[in-house]
């Protein structure tokens, strides 16, 4: 069975010949363990370790997007001050946000837009302009990552951002949920543009690149406690901006994974009522069980994720082998698991630590 086929039917919750495999990487990792001599110099983590899944761009970063919603994509990057360890920038949207030179998110700092006034003064007038829509589009990205995806069977999901984690970029978390309760309609305005716009992109590019077999969407609804928002605002505000996205998915055959870090357990129903398929990568530190939720809904939702990496770090392999025996069976009772661990792998993680969590994973899914 190909990558592609095996994710096609865990996506599904079909029977398979194993779970599936996918993992994120700090780039720091790949770079340690590639000076050590675990990697060939042209080698990609990704292809070392046989990963099924592949996504059309990296995690959020300053580079390698494969749809640019900045409004002003002429402005470029303002560096307002750089230290050893980080980069203070101002965007395209007029957000300052401080950015580590390792791996991780950036720090929000100050905005441009924080009500709706300034959306509409500064940031509406360019998002609407349809000049600019094939500018916004990586086609060379999707292209090389599609041919890489097809000559090797893996399964390519084209990665795009969500409307809240679009949104709280450009106006900082604080605002966006104060809007949420003083000027509900600004936001469910802006979580809709978000949202049409991207369908938009995605049409011109699909017609001009062909399909993938899947999409993923970052959109980070929740933090270590809880959701940002209650089930009733992301119901009215956000629910909507989702479900369009989805099933412009759903149209084209595309299941739909979501990628929400934090505790989002309160909105799962409603999520899948919107149309997700697949969830990635309850954080186990956040609460987000990955045994518990396949027994509560497995059967109408696959999981990707979940293995502690918290374990990971200490690399005694005891305690990782003990992790996946406690959480690979009940995780893959409904034949929806993709292995990974509950988010990225960072650098203190040893390659032999990977290495077994990785074979170890796969021999404990492989369905006999």
């Amino acid at each position: 069975m190909t990558s592609r086929e095996r994710l096609r039917r865990i996506l599904r919750r079909q029977p398979t010949d194993r779970i599936g495999l996918f993992e994120v990487f700090w780039a720091e990792t790949g770079q340690r363990w590639r000076r050590e001599g675990h990697l060939r110099a042209d080698e990609t983590l990704e292809d070392h370790f046989g990963l099924d899944l592949r996504r059309s761009s990296g995690a959020l970063s300053q580079s390698g997007k494969l749809l640019d919603l900045t409004a002003d994509l002429d402005v470029g990057e303002t560096v307002l001050e750089e230290t050893p360890t980080t980069r203070l920038v101002r965007d395209g949207n007029g957000a300052v946000l401080r950015w580590p030179r390792r791996s991780g998110a950036p720090e929000h700092v100050d905005f441009l837009v924080q009500d709706r006034v300034a959306w509409e003064r500064h940031l509406l007038p360019r998002l609407c302009d349809r000049r600019s829509h094939e500018r916004r589009i990586n086609f060379a990205l999707y292209r090389q990552a599609r041919d890489h995806c097809v000559r090797q069977q893996r399964f390519l999901a084209c990665a795009v951002v969500g409307a809240f984690d679009l949104m709280t970029p450009v106006c900082g978390h604080e605002h966006v949920l104060a809007g949420m309760a003083l000027d509900p309609a600004w936001i469910r305005a802006m979580a809709d543009l978000y949202a049409e716009t991207t369908v938009e992109l995605l049409s011109l590019l699909f017609a001009r690149e062909g399909l993938p077999d899947g999409l993923w969407v970052w959109d980070d609804l929740g933090f270590a406690n809880g959701p940002f928002l209650s089930p009733a605002m992301y119901r009215e505000l956000i629910m909507p901006a989702h479900r369009r996205l989805f099933t412009f998915a759903h149209q084209r055959q595309l299941p739909v994974i979501l990628h929400s870090d934090g505790r989002i357990h309160a909105l799962l129903p409603l999520l899948l009522e919107a149309g997700i398929d697949c969830l990635q990568p309850l954080e186990a530190k956040a609460g987000m069980d990955v045994v518990a939720l396949a027994r509560e809904f497995g059967d109408r939702l696959s999981l990707i994720g979940g293995m502690d990496a918290r374990v990971l770090v200490t690399n005694d392999r005891d305690a990782v082998r003990a992790e996946l025996e406690a959480k690979v069976s009940g995780a893959m009772a409904h034949h929806g698991y993709v292995l990974q661990v509950d988010h990225s792998v960072p650098d203190q993680v040893d390659y032999a630590t990977y290495r077994d969590f990785v074979d170890y994973g796969l021999r404990l899914g492989t369905i006999d």
